[in-house]
């Protein structure tokens, strides 16, 4: 259990459905959302959660997105994880809600090995940055990403001397070129549909304060709550799969971050 009996929802891995464990988080007291939800692709979770027809599909995506932005804080913010089958519907739904800031493409780094006879094959999912007002948190410094040497003896001229974009890095775009996570990753897990750690923690730092909570109501593999711990940030997230939970728990005790009695638990 987590130290703070009242906040025991706190750094938690809910095996549940998000629908009915959201009921018990407070109202406003979530920083910062990532939601990686089915893509409606018919994919084996171990459920048949991703074998929707179209409208049961948008209609379930509508009752959890209702069901969560009231745990959001004012300043909050949400990344959600969609494929262009049904980011327009889902961004229609969202931009109803929240303030859509970025349009990001994941470009996956798929290689050029066949694909479709018949269209363009798809390599990149899209990604929706939204927040719910003018004033919500975002800490670029902690995403900037440094120039090479080259590039700043380019810019040596006294003009540039002290310029804080040079010396820190600029701002990331909204084309995100990050390999996927192929069988023979480091990184990768026994899940078909893991998120790379340097895609989550790029949100986490951006969208997060110090100390914040992130909510994941599609756990998965767990890389949302990884992400939070080796960032100093809290978690809850709900999973349906208790195989995940595990695998989510695994991930967790292998950072070696925590003292035993506080490790997260599963329920």
């Amino acid at each position: 259990m987590t130290a703070v009996a009242d906040e025991g929802w706190i750094d938690r891995i809910h095996c549940e459905d998000a629908l009915a464990g959201l009921r018990r988080i407070p109202d406003g007291s979530i920083d910062l959302l990532i939601a990686d939800p089915p893509y409606g692709l018919g994919k084996d979770y171990g459920n048949d959660s991703d074998k929707l027809e179209a409208a049961t599909y948008l209609a379930w995506t509508e009752r959890w997105i209702d069901a969560a932005l009231p745990k959001l804080k004012g300043n909050a913010s949400l990344y959600i994880f969609l494929t262009w089958r049904y980011s327009p519907e889902i961004f229609v739904m969202l931009k109803q809600r929240m303030t859509m800031l970025n349009e990001i493409v994941w470009d996956r780094r798929v290689p050029s090995m066949g694909g479709s006879t018949r269209r363009y094959s798809s390599v990149h999912d899209t990604i929706g940055f939204f927040a719910r007002a003018k004033d919500y948190f975002f800490d670029l410094d902690a995403i900037r990403i440094p120039y090479d040497a080259q590039t700043k003896k380019a810019r040596s001229r006294s003009i540039f001397v002290g310029a804080k974009w040079l010396e820190m890095g600029y701002n990331p775009k909204d084309v995100w070129s990050v390999s996927r996570l192929h069988r023979e990753h480091r990184e990768r897990a026994d899940h078909p549909t893991q998120k790379p750690l340097e895609i989550v923690e790029r949100m986490v730092k951006a969208s997060c304060p110090p100390g914040g909570v992130v909510l994941d109501p599609f756990m998965g593999s767990g890389t949302t709550a990884v992400a939070a711990r080796r960032c100093g940030r809290r978690f809850v997230g709900f999973e349906l799969n208790p195989d995940y939970c595990e695998l989510t728990r695994q991930r967790l005790d292998a950072l070696q971050a925590t003292s035993p009695q506080d490790e997260p638990v599963t329920d």
